[in-house]
């Protein structure tokens, strides 16, 4: 009787392990949405007035590709593309895993164009040094 009760507590114990795993996947994943949801409203924002700044232009007849600000709103639109590629990776890599896994909570949400490059380069180190060592396990 002692002994299936002990393989009941185990078994228990083992469903609620997985579920506590699960839950941290889950939640890892939202973050990284939440993430990727506000780089989206930039990048949206970003195409939006660099739309809205070339149909001006156009209108005027002065479409001027060497204005600052042009050149600033690419740039934003670059850097949030490279860091959506980022975050859908590390989205794959927790859908992925066998377990939970902390890749790193900081995601580029930054808006300072050198901060969010400076964000990016980092994080694409380390996706391509977790590549490496994934690699090498096999």
């Amino acid at each position: 009787m002692m002994e299936k009760n002990q393989q009941w507590k185990s078994k228990v114990q083992e469903l609620f392990q997985v579920a506590q795993d699960e839950l941290k996947r889950t939640t890892e994943i939202g973050k990284k949405m939440l993430t990727a949801s506000k780089t989206n409203s930039s990048l949206h924002e970003a195409y939006e007035e660099l739309g809205m700044l070339a149909a001006k232009a156009i209108e005027n007849g002065t479409l001027n590709w060497n204005n600052e600000r042009v050149k600033d709103l690419l740039a934003e639109i670059a850097n949030c593309e490279k860091d959506l590629e980022v975050i859908e990776s590390e989205v794959k890599k927790i859908k992925f895993s066998a377990g939970p896994m902390d890749i790193g909570t900081a995601g580029p949400v930054a808006t300072d164009s050198s901060e969010s490059e400076k964000k990016t380069e980092t994080e694409e180190v380390k996706v391509k040094e977790d590549k490496k060592s994934e690699d090498s396990e096999s």
